[in-house]
């Protein structure tokens, strides 16, 4: 993301730098093998889950190496949403942020000591 200082508000590049933060914060939280509640959470959907362990697995991978991030499907530029095919099948995964405690969206998602992430991965029905 390129920004052009001479024509941005002060509000328009706080924007775009919170979008950027939050777009790489995403993406790292994508690639941790092991996260834990303190930072956030995987959520496999039950018909996603149907397909077996293996398959499972396939998902997760394709989630973490997604590197596919265009206007039409990521419109706000926060690396939040995915669609792939895995075995020929639609997948779909989402991040939804939280406050600390998981119960109401984050107040300041760019920041990291007061946003958790819930990753959920499914097929396009669960959605």
């Amino acid at each position: 993301m390129g920004f052009n200082l001479m024509e941005m508000s002060f509000d328009q590049l706080r924007e775009a730098l919170e979008t950027k933060a939050i777009a790489q914060q995403n993406d790292a939280f994508r690639k941790i093998k092991l996260a834990d509640a303190s930072i956030g959470r995987w959520v496999i959907t039950q018909a996603l889950n149907a397909h077996g362990d293996e398959y499972v697995q396939q998902c997760v991978q394709a989630v973490r190496d997604h590197t596919s991030f265009e206007a039409d499907t990521d419109p706000d530029g926060q690396h939040d949403m995915g669609f792939m095919r895995v075995e020929d099948r639609a997948v779909w995964w989402k991040i939804d942020l939280y406050d600390p405690t998981y119960t109401f969206g984050s107040e300041a998602p760019a920041e990291v000591c007061l946003t958790r992430r819930v990753l959920t991965i499914g097929l396009p029905s669960d959605f």
